[in-house]
Formats: C-alpha cells, sequence, structure tokens
C-alpha cells in the first residue's frame, strides 16, 4: 500500500492524498456524513434530494456548465447518496484537476436551490421511486427493509417515503443542506498523479475559507434485539418469485465483520463492499450448488453492507418456476444449519478467502477506485481498516465461521420476504 497523507484542515475538513503516478489522471472525491441514516419522518429522502440539487447550478457554475465543462476537459462525474453518507466526484487528466477543486469547493456552499427547480426535481425524483415501484425486487426490499428496522432511521429506503416526497419543500432541503454541507462534516480524498505537498496548498486554497459549520446533528435510536422471525409478503405483477432473507448483522467496524464476510464468501460467493467494483462467479459456494444445482432456484447471491451501525446480511434468491419460495427457504435453512453444526474445512475456507481477496482486489486497481476507498472507509471507520483489511481476513479460522453464523444466522434473527406474481395461489404465499 502506497502511504498517504492525512491531515484536518483549520475548519474541520479531512483531508487524504495519495500519490499514484500509473497514469496521468486524478480522481477528486468530497464525501459529507449524511445519509437516509440521518433523516427523520417527515424528511425521508432529503439527503438523495439534496445530491440532484448539487447538480443544478451555482453562481459561479449555472445549471448546464457543468456536464459541458467536465466532458470538455476529458473527464467523467457522478455522484452517490447512501444509507450514512453522500458522495461527489471527479476523475479527470491531471492537468485538469483544477475544475474539480473549484467546482466542489463552489457547491459546499453556494448552491442556489431555485424554487422551479427544486419543483422541477420534486417531479424527477417522483417518477425515479415509481420506475423502482415497477420492480418486484425494490418493492420486497422496501417492506424487508422496514420489517426489519422498527426503530432505528435505516427503516425507510434512501429514495424516501412518495407521501415526503410529496410535502418536502425548498427551505427544508435547503436547511439540510446547510446543516450537513460543511467542511467539518467532510472528508476529502484524492488519488492520482500528482505531489501531495503542492496538491494540498492547492487544497488550501480552495476549500479552507470556508467556514465550520455547527457539528452535524447524527441522531440515532438503537434497533432492539428482534424477539422472533419476521416474515412479509409482497404481491404484484409479473411471472417469477422472489425471496429475500435479510438477518440482523454487525457494523463495519466491529470484529465479526470480516468473519461474517468471510462466511458469506462460502455460502452464497464473495460480496462486493466497492460500489464501483465487478463481481465473479459464485459456482463453487454452497448455496449455489444446493439452490442453482439442485434447481431450485435459478440464482442466488448474498452480500453485507459495510454501515456504521449494525446493518443487514441478506441472501436473494429468484425461484425455480417449477418450484415454491417454501422449498428454497428450506434448503437455505438445511445449508445454515450445516454450517453452525459443523465448522468449514481449512480447505474450504481458504478457497472462499481467496475469492474474497481477489473480489477485494478487482476493486481496488483503478485510481477511482483508490480515491473512493480513501474517503469510503473513513465513513464507517478509518482508512486503516481498508489497508488491514487482507490481513485481518486471511486470520479468519473455521471456528469463527460457524460461530457467526450460530450468532446471527438464526431465525430469531431474520425478516423472510417473498415476493409472489399476483397468479401466484394464496396457499403457496402460506406456504412460504
Amino acid at each position: 500500500m502506497q502511504p498517504i497523507t492525512r491531515i484536518t484542515l483549520s475548519n474541520g475538513l479531512l483531508v487524504l492524498l495519495k500519490e499514484i503516478h500509473t497514469a496521468p489522471l486524478i480522481s477528486h472525491w468530497i464525501w459529507y456524513r449524511v445519509g437516509s441514516r440521518d433523516e427523520k419522518p417527515g424528511y425521508t429522502g432529503a439527503s438523495h434530494w439534496v445530491e440532484h440539487m448539487q447538480f443544478k447550478g451555482t453562481p459561479q457554475f449555472p445549471a448546464g456548465v457543468l456536464d459541458r465543462a467536465i466532458s470538455r476537459d476529458g473527464g467523467y462525474w457522478n455522484a452517490l447518496t447512501y444509507l450514512d453518507w453522500t458522495t461527489y466526484f471527479e476523475t479527470l487528466p491531471a492537468d485538469k484537476i483544477e475544475l474539480a477543486l473549484r467546482l466542489e469547493a463552489d457547491r459546499m456552499t453556494n448552491s442556489t436551490f431555485d424554487p422551479a427547480e427544486v419543483a422541477a426535481e420534486r417531479t424527477v425524483i417522483i417518477s425515479e421511486r415509481q420506475g423502482n415501484e415497477n420492480e418486484p425486487m425494490f418493492r420486497l426490499s422496501e417492506e424487508v427493509q422496514a420489517a426489519a428496522f422498527r426503530v432505528h432511521s435505516y427503516h425507510h429506503e434512501v429514495i424516501g417515503d412518495l407521501a415526503d416526497l410529496e410535502t418536502m419543500q425548498r427551505d427544508d432541503l435547503y436547511q439540510h443542506y446547510r446543516t450537513y454541507y460543511t467542511p467539518n462534516n467532510a472528508v476529502l480524498a484524492m488519488a492520482g498523479d500528482f505531489d501531495a505537498v503542492q496538491m494540498l496548498e492547492r487544497i488550501r486554497q480552495y476549500y479552507e475559507s470556508i467556514p465550520a459549520g455547527q457539528p452535524a446533528p447524527h441522531p440515532t435510536r438503537p434497533e432492539p434485539p428482534q424477539s422472533g422471525e419476521r416474515r412479509v409478503t409482497v404481491e404484484g405483477p409479473g411471472d417469477t418469485t422472489y425471496l429475500l432473507l435479510a438477518y440482523h448483522a454487525p457494523a463495519a467496524a466491529e470484529a465479526d465483520f470480516l468473519p461474517l464476510l468471510a462466511m458469506d464468501s462460502l455460502l452464497s460467493g464473495p460480496g462486493n463492499l466497492n460500489l464501483f467494483g465487478e463481481g465473479i462467479s459464485n459456482k463453487t459456494s454452497r448455496l449455489y450448488r444446493a439452490l442453482v444445482e439442485g434447481e431450485l432456484a435459478v440464482s442466488v447471491y448474498g452480500g453485507a453492507q459495510a454501515t456504521i451501525d449494525p446493518y443487514l446480511y441478506q441472501l436473494t434468491a429468484i425461484v425455480h418456476p417449477e418450484k415454491e419460495a417454501s422449498q428454497v427457504i428450506e434448503a437455505i435453512d438445511r445449508e445454515i444449519e450445516n454450517l453452525q453444526e459443523n465448522p468449514p474445512s481449512e480447505s474450504e475456507l481458504a478457497r472462499a478467502v481467496k475469492q474474497a481477496r481477489a473480489l477485494f482486489a478487482y476493486g481496488s486497481e483503478r485510481i477511482t477506485n483508490q480515491a473512493f476507498w480513501l474517503g469510503f472507509a473513513e465513513m464507517f471507520a478509518t482508512y486503516d481498516w481498508y489497508t488491514s483489511f487482507l490481513e485481518r481476513l486471511s486470520t479468519v479460522t473455521p471456528s469463527d465461521v460457524q460461530r457467526v453464523a450460530q450468532t446471527y444466522l438464526r431465525p430469531q434473527n431474520r425478516v423472510i420476504g417473498v415476493y409472489l406474481p399476483k397468479n401466484a395461489s394464496l396457499a403457496t404465499a402460506r406456504g412460504a
């Protein structure tokens, strides 16, 4: 791992710089510690909506100018809103990075939130939500998430509830922006072809004059332990039955998180923590062999998310057209019970860990990915979490895997969700 420069500016902005001289590119990311976790009922979806408004311009960069400027300089850019954070990035030729510095420093404080643009974006976001509702897995995931979190703000989807999207006003969004878009609630992460000392001076030039804000509020209500299995059924159009099993799982900074990832790699195939990474085959996993090769499911996959607070480990299956969800659940339970009763062999675990390590490496190759990890790891832990990941993963033992399976993969700790096409019988729903 290349060394990084880590410094906090006088206004509280954390800056992380990583020199990579393999290509004349630089990737610039600004991360804000705000996501759906920070939203209250009545304001769900505010973080995602604010992200959209950041592309509507400032006096210095009016709407429409930004895309043309980035494209003209041969770069690309995007933004993401998630449970715990919102992030914006630009990857540009190294000699054009000044544009990213100017742009992100400007819209940290000067986005206008024009009422007409807010109204137009309301229509766009409501349309996005309605489009999502046409997808069976979105509808199923939303119901499962709501059933899993009755107290914690992970309860709602990032896009927000339709009722709130219809009623939130311009001033609600602007207040959200002013509360959370402050340098002392942000992390600037940059990787690429630059000299760290010189780049730090350029960053100071654009960012250090921005005044710190009040400490951003991050109120959370801990989710109480689940006292029994919960089940939800969603009916909708289509011909396919989907199954989602969600188990309460540890936060990314907890000691059990990496053994859980190793278990996931063995059980359903390696999951990808990097939102920009690609997947690899899971055909050697236990659930693939039991469900897909056993002709109970068309596909199966799983994964855990790296979050600040305990979230979910999820297993998803598309049920074979000639089978029922209850048969898939029974087969999954058999595989889980086997893992709980019998630790995996050293060789099987070694193969699963090797696959997880390979996926992690694939997701860390490009300069954009390197800059992503600089900031992403800081959202739930520190960059040391990333640099020590492979070493810690290699220390996971078969007994660790058995223990986390026993601890977290209990029926009392899960929500089972089934999406039934409307022509499925009520008896099938009850059998699920």
